[in-house]
């Protein structure tokens, strides 16, 4: 059974809490504990309503004011799929929340009010989405009950954010009508929308095409740890362990050590030992190679019919995240994978305008949550593909040296 990770985001109040706690009530994916504790919590409410919100609104300070402020997970799975849910920040200042939450998902979920279309939020989600590299976007029209189950409402919505998407280059969007509040197309079709002809928000999750979204191509293998036992019975051995993150490896395939640029071929594949003839993502494994080659923790092995950039000057797309403020020459610690390397700020080469993405140049600072292309000089070279190519190998991080805080979230695009 195949796994499906995806968020949902979009503005405040705009459902997204009440939305995953349809999903899994309707989809019987609660524990009869965990719906008593909420049946309790749900009291106060005038209605008599069970307040679904509370099964993602976990913290104290989300119930008492009905927002969403910290990434929320929940699991649940279907006869057909597993799922994991990552239940996003609505508010602006956690849009860095957003990012966290986004990087290693294959769908969105992109939540519209229906009695307020694309706002503000909806724009910067979309982009975050898009800069992520997340291949499937689903755009779920909620509170449509608000707006008597407009067909009209329904298709203008759709006309403008397909006029969005086409400015970011999404290809996979998908439209649902719905209500997260009383059910409607999120596990069982509506019978308000008698015009809507499309799948369920859970079909949908269900039937989505995910198995192509992996590289298969690229054999990257960041070096995690090296095992080393020097023990009577293992007096010679010596593994490289780590996960494979894209890609493929076999015995005897021709591999490169990245930054040094060593060559070997691969002698074993081992995993709690017992041997394989070749690996893939995502597994965790062993490598043993022919030769003795200089390896350590945060070097990559990689096939040597093809090989990643290797560069010290780079550019990539950045978040800033981070309440004290970015400046052109600032210095970080840059993290691709498992390898770590100081740098600097060269150049903030422009910002994203998130309503208009408009290119914004003769930026000298960034502020929490700006969004820009960065161009970064790094003290060793570092080894990565393209994020557009390959999220896995492509992904980078900048971290403060002082607090050891991240403080971006970076998406390389390539050599400087």
């Amino acid at each position: 059974m195949d796994l499906l990770r995806f968020i949902t985001a979009g503005s405040v109040d705009d459902g997204k809490s009440t939305l995953i706690g349809r999903l899994l009530y309707d989809s019987k994916s609660i524990l009869a504990d965990q719906l008593e504790a909420i049946e309790r919590a749900s009291k106060s409410r005038d209605d008599g309503e069970i307040d679904l919100a509370l099964l993602t609104d976990g913290l104290r300070s989300e119930r008492e004011q009905g927002i969403t402020i910290d990434v929320a997970y929940r699991y649940f799975q279907t006869p057909a799929r597993k799922f994991i849910i990552v239940d996003a920040p609505g508010h602006t200042q956690y849009t860095r929340n957003m990012v966290t939450g986004a990087s290693n998902c294959q769908l969105a979920i992109v939540l519209v009010d229906a009695r307020h279309g694309v706002a503000e939020q909806t724009r910067r989600h979309s982009l975050i989405a898009s800069l992520l590299g997340i291949p499937h976007i689903v755009v779920a029209v909620n509170k449509m009950d608000l707006v008597d189950y407009s067909q009209d409402v329904f298709s203008d919505i759709c006309i403008h954010y397909a006029e969005l998407a086409q400015k970011l280059n999404v290809k996979q969007v998908t439209y649902i009508p719905m209500s997260a509040l009383d059910g409607d197309n999120v596990v069982d079709r509506s019978t308000t929308m008698p015009w809507y002809e499309g799948q369920t928000l859970l079909e949908h999750l269900e039937t989505v095409e995910i198995d192509d979204n992996a590289n298969q191509i690229q054999g990257r293998f960041p070096v995690q740890y090296v095992i080393r036992p020097q023990t009577a019975e293992l007096h010679d051995y010596r593994g490289y362990a780590g996960k494979i993150t894209s890609g493929q490896f076999r015995k005897g395939d021709s591999i490169t050590v990245f930054p040094s640029g060593e060559t070997s071929t691969i002698d074993a594949i081992e995993i709690a030992e017992t041997h394989l003839e070749e690996a893939t993502t995502p597994m965790s494994v062993v490598l043993h190679l022919a030769t003795d080659v200089d390896i350590s923790r945060g070097d990559l092995i990689v096939r040597s019919d093809n090989q990643p950039i290797s560069s010290q000057t780079v550019d990539g797309m950045l978040c800033w995240m981070d309440s004290k403020e970015l400046k052109a020459g600032n210095k970080y610690v840059l993290q691709v994978g498992t390898f770590r390397t100081r740098c600097s700020i060269r150049e903030i080469a422009y910002q994203l305008n998130v309503n208009t993405y408009e290119q914004i140049e003769g930026v000298d600072q960034l502020r929490l949550n700006d969004l820009a292309k960065v161009v970064i000089r790094t003290a060793q070279p570092i080894s990565f593909d393209p994020y557009a190519t390959n999220r896995a190998s492509g992904g980078a991080i900048l971290i403060d040296e002082t607090s050891n805080v991240t403080v971006g979230a970076l998406m390389l695009i390539g050599e400087a």
